[in-house]
């Protein structure tokens, strides 16, 4: 096996980096490191990756870059003499995961002197320990500060489902309230018109009448069609007059209930033919009751329902009780986050959903996909400020992945800052309103965790934020 080229303890020395140590710190270098070589155009190393050594440039041109929008932006390239790139944190050791924080290519043929990570953080920490606790200090109270900030941005998060879910739960909790204590009422005032009937001694066949056509009536409720208010206001006076001239009591009150049930003039004039005056009124009044008891059970029904239906979309939004990797449809989290969200649109920001049903369900962690919606979602609300169009797309990209795109119609993203958005801290927000850790998150989500891409496209009045994202994760 032919022996690797190494530097002299005197050629170390000529790097700035190393100047200023002394013989045996050189040697102990020299005896560990090594030279190799990089064609142009090979990876130095790849962001993400274990970060397993440490270089210096001895010739050539490298460039470092870093993934932004889901694609990479060179940050800075160089030729100088003794640059450094690599295992910046070898010093931390086990306490932190090592990985490449960018990318390193060679434009150049490259030589470099590579030096074991291991060897690199040792090194550090023995010949320069108050250093080395003072770079510890920084990094860890760094991480710390973005850890604390992150868990904030979450709760900010989570208070806004909450408030979310309370605001749209309480109309339907509102509605289930007022038709429980209308149909107390009007059980009480039916008990009290059957009370009448009875004081009333009808004939038999009479109350049979009254009891056949009060369930024909139900029964048609059911299939009642829905009329326009002026078809609904001219059927009312139709039957409103047709009550007064046979001398029914409330009859402007009466003709709505009936015209909603799709009761006509024809089944009046059954009921009069069976029940004649006097006793009209009376023998009415047990079908308009069971026709209003059962209108307002109806409300009751809608209001459960809704309310059943809100928990389901919170439940399916923090996927409880869910394993974390799962087959997964992304309309399903897109739709249970646009219900959360359903507060903040108002009567002003417009919701289309373009979806793509027949794209396949992808292998996914939903409640992180989740949190990027709600990210993008929110971003997208507050830039309309109460007006404007928000649209969420999917369709396929290629055959194995699928896009997911979130637009607003807002004033846009300035175009020097777009390549910003994904940096943590950074916010265009005012002071107190963002943390600028939002799009940050996102980014890790779907770039980190699912090996995913997002990007931005924006133009005054047309913004959209895109993420693709394999169909099964590897």
């Amino acid at each position: 096996m032919t022996e690797p080229e190494r530097l002299t303890p005197e050629q170390l020395r000529t790097l700035f980096l190393f100047e200023a140590l002394d013989d045996d710190q050189l040697a102990w270098l020299a005896e560990r490191g090594r030279v190799v070589e990089y064609p142009a155009g090979a990876t130095i190393h790849a962001e993400g990756a274990p970060a397993t050594c440490f270089f210096v440039l001895l010739s050539g041109t490298m460039a470092m870059s870093g993934r932004v929008q889901g694609g990479e932006i060179e940050l800075f390239r160089s030729d100088y003499y003794g640059s450094y790139t690599g295992a910046f944190d070898a010093y931390l050791g086990e306490r932190r995961s090592q990985v490449y924080s960018g990318t390193a290519r060679a434009i150049t043929d490259c030589r470099l002197f590579e030096l074991p990570a291991a060897d690199f953080g040792r090194a550090v920490r023995e010949w320069f320990p108050m250093a080395t606790h003072l770079l510890e200090g920084r990094s860890i109270q760094g991480q710390a500060a973005t850890d604390t900030l992150a868990r904030h941005e979450r709760l900010v998060a989570l208070g806004t489902v909450t408030a979310g879910l309370t605001h749209e739960l309480n109309n339907p909790v509102a509605a289930l309230t007022s038709a429980s204590a209308r149909l107390r009422d009007m059980l009480a005032e039916m008990r009290e018109k059957i009370g009448m009937i009875v004081r009333s001694e009808l004939p038999p066949d009479q109350l049979e009448v009254i009891a056949d056509l009060a369930g024909q009536a139900l029964e048609q409720r059911r299939q009642a069609p829905k009329l326009s208010p002026l078809e609904a206001s001219d059927r009312e006076d139709e039957l409103a007059s047709w009550l007064e001239d046979h001398d029914v009591t409330g009859a402007w009150e009466v003709a709505p209930t009936l015209v909603a049930a799709g009761v006509d003039v024809q089944w009046l004039q059954q009921l009069s033919e069976a029940v004649p005056p006097p006793h009209l009124d009376v023998g009415l009044s047990y079908p308009v009751r069971a026709l209003e008891s059962d209108s307002l059970l109806d409300e009751i029904t809608d209001a459960a329902e809704r309310i059943s239906g809100l928990l389901a979309s919170a439940k399916q939004y923090s996927q409880m009780d869910r394993a974390p990797l799962q087959s997964v449809d992304v309309h399903d989290g897109l739709d249970a986050t646009l219900t959360m969200f359903g507060h903040k649109f108002g009567d002003d920001i417009e919701v289309v959903r373009e979806y793509d049903r027949t794209l396949p369900k992808i292998s996914a962690f939903p409640g992180e996909l989740n949190q990027v919606w709600t990210n993008l979602i929110h971003n997208a609300v507050d830039a309309m400020q109460g007006h404007g169009t928000l649209t969420v797309r999917t369709r396929a990209v290629g055959g194995d992945r699928l896009m997911v795109e979130v637009g607003d119609t807002g004033p846009g993203v300035p175009e020097d800052i777009r390549t910003r958005v994904f940096e943590p801290f950074f916010t265009t927000k005012e002071v107190g309103k963002g943390t600028g850790l939002g799009l940050d998150i996102a980014w890790r989500i779907v770039v980190g965790r699912h090996d995913g891409e997002i990007r931005l496209e924006s133009e005054p009045g047309n913004t959209w934020f895109q993420v693709v994202l394999p169909l099964q994760q590897p």
